[in-house]
This record gives C-alpha cells, sequence and structure tokens, in this order.
C-alpha cells in the first residue's frame, strides 16, 4: 500500500535555494518533509524532494504554482512505521527532570529523574525532537512554580506531555488530539507510565469536544503543534484558562515566534519566556 510520495526536482544556484523556502511556507500546515540534497557542490547544484501524503492530490500543483517551470519526478514510497523505524537506536533524552527512554533504557534512570517510557509507536512525540523537549523543561518550570489542578494536553500525539504533567502533579490531564490513532497510543502510552487513572484520550478538533468543555476553564494548557494553528487557537485558548492561567505553546520556527505571541498578547496573554532549541521555540504565556 503507498502511503506517501516523494515529489522531487533538480536545481542550481540561488532560485533553488529560494524556492525551497518558498515551499517550507507553501507546505508549513501541512506538516511535510521538505528536504535540500547538495548533487554538484561546484555548480551549486541541488535536488529538493517534498513527502507527501499519497492521496493529496494538490501537492504537485502547489509546487508548480510556485515555479511552473520545474520538471518534477515522482515516487512512490510504501507504508512504513516511520516512528518505530527511527526509533531504533535513539538515546533517552533528558528535559529538566524528565528522562524519555525506551523500555531497554530503564537502567539509566536515576532516582531523582522523572521517567517516561515510549516505545515505538504510530503518533508523534518521542522527546527527541525540540519541540517536545522544550514542553518538557517548561512543564517542569511552571508546575513547580503554579501548581496547576486543571490541565490539557492539546494535540497529545505520544501522551508525552500528558504524562509529565500527570507524574508532576498527581492530577488529571486531559489529553486530545484529531487522530484517533494517536489517542489510542496516547492511552497506551499512559498505562505503560502508571498514570492512566490520571490521563484521559479523547478524539477531539481544537476546544470541541464534551469532555473539555465539561472539564475547562483549565489553570494549564500544553499545545505543541503547529504556528499558524495556534495563532488561530488564541480566542478559544483566553476563553478555556482561568484569569491567570498559563499556557505553554510549541511546534513553532524561531522566525514564527513574534507572529504567535502577537496573536496571544491581543487576547490579553502576557509574554513570559521563550526557550529556543534546535531551531524551534517554546512559548510560555499567561492570562
Amino acid at each position: 500500500m503507498v502511503d506517501q510520495v516523494r515529489l522531487f526536482f533538480v536545481g542550481e544556484g540561488k532560485p533553488v535555494r529560494d524556492l525551497h523556502r518558498q515551499l517550507e511556507a507553501v507546505f508549513e500546515e501541512d506538516g511535510y518533509p521538505i528536504a535540500m540534497v547538495e548533487l554538484d557542490e561546484a555548480a551549486d547544484r541541488h535536488e529538493i524532494s517534498i513527502y507527501a501524503d499519497a492521496e493529496d492530490e494538490t501537492a504537485e500543483e502547489r509546487i508548480r504554482s510556485a515555479a511552473p517551470d520545474l520538471t518534477i519526478s515522482r515516487e512512490e514510497l510504501p507504508e512504513i512505521d516511520w516512528v518505530t523505524a527511527s526509533l531504533q537506536g535513539l538515546k533517552p533524552v533528558r528535559a529538566g527532570r524528565f528522562l524519555v527512554h525506551g523500555h531497554h533504557d530503564r537502567d539509566r534512570l536515576q532516582p531523582s529523574d522523572i521517567g517516561i517510557e515510549i516505545e515505538a509507536g504510530l503518533a508523534f512525540g518521542t522527546g527527541h525532537h525540540g519541540t517536545t523537549a522544550g514542553c518538557l523543561t517548561v512543564i517542569g518550570e511552571v508546575v513547580r512554580r503554579e501548581n496547576p489542578r486543571w490541565m490539557l494536553d492539546l494535540g497529545t500525539g505520544s501522551a508525552v506531555l500528558a504524562i509529565a504533567m500527570a507524574k508532576l502533579t498527581r492530577r488529571r490531564v486531559l489529553a486530545t488530539d484529531i487522530d484517533p490513532v494517536a489517542v489510542r497510543v496516547a492511552v497506551e502510552n499512559a498505562r505503560l507510565n502508571q498514570v492512566g487513572d490520571l490521563v484521559r484520550g479523547e478524539t477531539a478538533i481544537g476546544f470541541a469536544h464534551r469532555a473539555t468543555m465539561a472539564a475547562a476553564p483549565f489553570d494549564l494548557i500544553v499545545a505543541n503543534i503547529l504556528a499558524k494553528p495556534l495563532m488561530r487557537l488564541a480566542p478559544e485558548m483566553r476563553n478555556h484558562l482561568v484569569p491567570g492561567g498559563s499556557v505553554i505553546l510549541s511546534g513553532i520556527l524561531q522566525r514564527q515566534r513574534n507572529a504567535v505571541i502577537a496573536a496571544y498578547v491581543a487576547q490579553g496573554f502576557r509574554h513570559i519566556r521563550t526557550l529556543p532549541l534546535e531551531g524551534w521555540v517554546t512559548l510560555h504565556l499567561k492570562r
């Protein structure tokens, strides 16, 4: 079964580098990986690849709209659990007191560590990405200072962040995602980490779910998604947060930081901290 397609083309010099940046913006909300590989240093010749969903019939059209004269090649890629494949050989990741690890690295936990065990699964979020590690670091700081009682992990993925909040506070966390597979994996991971009774998983788009409305307002909302959805959600974040409550936001490139902060300041939030990591930023704001 075909899961993805690789759409690729070759170009030279500044035009192909500019096109690479342009296509990053075009496919930003889709979350499609875009790679640029140097083929010939002397000729400044590069190959650009966009890894799109096989069912997305617009991807090639969007590339052509940016560069009509391109010769675009297409390669079908089989369905592979890329998270499972990529986790092979990954080392534990430390973020503050948290240590995100696989089953084979349980012996690396120190007495003062808060371990989060995540095995290869279908959902995003192993702690190895800069956005996840950034969120874990800021969660530790915010929980220590604010002692939140009601918490939401919006776009939970593999539930790393929900598990972190539940382990730190020993209180209930609502974990939501638009992908039912991610929610199933999140619930399984919470059980694996002995917080299955504290983490509730629900399939939901944004705040539109009865469980979210019933649990609101929250003291702390964590959302590691993408910059543009985060900006659109700013009014709802305010409406579902207690006065003085905190939001921790990531999935934000460094160049997007100011726009995201501006969207939240317009809703009455105050910027507390920016944590940069691996080209991404994690933001802490308070209502």
